[in-house]
């Protein structure tokens, strides 16, 4: 069963660097990134709600919404940052580099999220195998920049 999850990710990393390409795309076409940046989000969030009528979702009520810390509420303001970046980074750096470097800083701060068990995830301590690991991606971050 974990190998659908796996699986999965895998995808959704693939499709990282399609979604800066369309997203460099649209900055070209509405001629900022910000301006591209909320378009994206837009069709995002009207495809979700549509998703959510047909499937009957049931709606959560404002006493569910407030049990929800404040810092749960940030997430969209860091996605849309994050494609805002990408579209800015992949115009800049191309698609390799910019999801080597993001990825690069995505392990660096899941080392410390998970280290410490921050924002409702398990703690998984660092090791050296982990530390290892990250240290491989960030060289590989290096040589992707460089080559």
């Amino acid at each position: 069963m974990k190998w659908i999850f796996i699986f999965l990710a895998l995808v959704a990393g693939a499709l990282m660097p399609l979604q800066a390409g369309i997203n460099l795309r649209l900055r070209t076409a509405l001629g900022d990134p910000i301006w591209a940046t909320m378009a994206s989000f837009a069709v995002g969030t009207v495809i979700l709600v549509f998703y959510a009528l047909v499937s009957r979702f049931p709606v959560p009520t404002l006493s569910m919404a407030a049990t929800a810390p404040w810092w749960a509420w940030t997430g969209g303001a860091l996605g849309a940052f994050f494609v805002f970046a990408t579209i800015v980074l992949a115009g800049e750096l191309g698609a390799a580099t910019t999801m080597a470097w993001l990825l690069a800083g995505q392990f660096l701060a899941a080392l410390i999220l998970d280290h410490y068990g921050l924002v409702s995830f398990q703690v998984h301590q660092i090791s050296w195998p982990r530390l290892l690991g990250v240290a491989l991606l960030i060289f590989g971050a290096v040589l992707v920049n460089k080559y």
